[in-house]
C-alpha cells in the first residue's frame, strides 16, 4: 500500500522516495495496531537521525502529518527517540507542543534522569542488555557500584530511575524491557510499563506464590518507596550534553551505539526490500 502511495511515487530523488515509502509503510502498520490495542502506538523514528535534534524532529512531523491523514490522533500516539543528548533535546522540543516521545536506549541513570527532565513521555530501560555487558565486562563505575551493594545492574537501573521520577514529580512513566525472567518481573513489580515475552507471562500465570516469598506479588516500586530513596546532589544535577556525556559509562556508550546500529540496519533491509519491489505491478 505504501508503495501505491502516489505522493511518494512522484518523487525524482531515489533516496527520498524510498524514505518517503518507509513513512508510509511504518503509519500504515501503526494505523493498523491502532484499531487493535486501546492505548498508545509507538513509531520509531530513523536512527540515523540520532545525533541530528532538527532532523528529529522533522521527522516526527512527517509522520504526524501521514497519522492524521489516516485519522489517528496525536494522543494516540508516541515517536520513538533513542537516548542522545540530540534525542533528548529533540523530545523536550516535541513534549513543550503537546507530541509525545518515547525514549529508548536507556542504559545509564543520567540518560534517565535526562529524559525525564526533557519531560518524555515515556522511558525505556533494556534490564537484561544491562545485565549482559555487566557479565562480559568491567570499569564501568555505575555498574560495579550496584554489584557492590549486591544488586542485579539491570534491576538497579529501573528501580533508581523509577524513584527518581516519581520523587521529584517528572509526568514520565517508565517502561522495564528485555525481561529475561518471571523474577526480573517480580522485583519490577510497580514500574509503569514492562515488556515481557509470552512465556514468562505464562509462568506467571501458573506462579502460587506466598506474599512473603523473595519472588511473590508484592508491589516493588511506588511513590512511598520513591520518597525513601536518597541521591547525592551529582545525581540532582540539570543535565546538560556536556554533564551528560562525562556520566555515560562505557556500558551505556557501547549498548547505546550497538542499539543504533541495529536499528539502523534493520532499516536499510525494509528499504533494500521497497526498492527491489519498486515499481510494484499496476501503479
Amino acid at each position: 500500500m505504501a508503495l501505491a502511495d502516489s505522493t511518494c511515487s512522484r518523487l525524482d530523488n531515489s533516496e527520498l522516495r524510498l524514505s518517503c515509502f518507509f513513512n508510509k509503510a511504518l503509519v500504515n502498520a501503526g494505523g493498523d495496531l491502532a484499531k487493535l490495542v486501546p492505548g498508545r502506538v509507538s513509531t520509531e523514528v530513523d536512527a540515523r537521525l540520532a545525533y541530528d535534534t532538527h532532523g528529529i524532529i522533522r521527522r516526527v512531523h512527517d509522520l504526524l502529518k501521514l497519522y492524521n491523514e489516516i485519522d489517528v490522533p496525536p494522543e494516540r500516539l508516541l515517536f520513538k527517540i533513542p537516548s542522545t543528548w540530540q534525542g533528548i533535546e529533540a523530545s523536550r522540543l516535541l513534549e513543550s507542543e503537546g507530541i509525545q516521545t518515547h525514549l529508548t536506549f536507556v542504559y545509564s541513570f543520567a540518560q534517565a534522569a535526562a529524559a525525564a527532565q526533557a519531560g518524555a513521555s515515556v522511558i525505556q530501560i533494556f534490564v537484561g542488555r544491562v545485565r549482559d555487558w555487566a557479565r562480559n565486562h568491567s570499569g564501568d563505575p555505575e555498574i560495579e557500584a550496584s554489584i557492590q551493594r549486591g544488586e542485579d545492574p539491570g534491576l538497579a537501573l529501573v528501580t533508581k530511575a523509577y524513584n527518581y521520577i516519581r520523587k521529584y514529580g517528572h509526568k514520565s512513566k517508565l517502561m522495564a524491557a528485555a525481561v529475561r525472567n518471571k523474577q526480573d518481573l517480580f522485583s519490577l513489580l510497580g514500574v509503569d510499563y514492562i515488556i515481557a515475552p509470552l512465556k514468562i507471562l505464562q509462568s506467571m500465570k501458573e506462579s502460587i506464590t506466598a506474599p512473603d516469598e523473595k519472588y511473590s506479588y508484592v508491589r516493588r516500586l511506588s511513590p512511598q518507596s520513591a520518597a525513601n530513596y536518597d541521591f547525592t546532589a551529582e545525581e540532582l544535577t540539570k543535565w546538560d550534553q556536556l554533564s551528560l556525556g562525562a556520566a555515560m559509562g562505557p556500558s551505556s556508550v557501547e549498548l547505546l551505539a550497538a542499539g543504533l546500529d541495529g536499528y539502523v540496519k534493520q532499516t536499510k533491509r525494509v528499504e533494500e526490500l521497497l526498492d527491489k519491489i519498486w515499481p510494484p505491478p499496476n501503479v
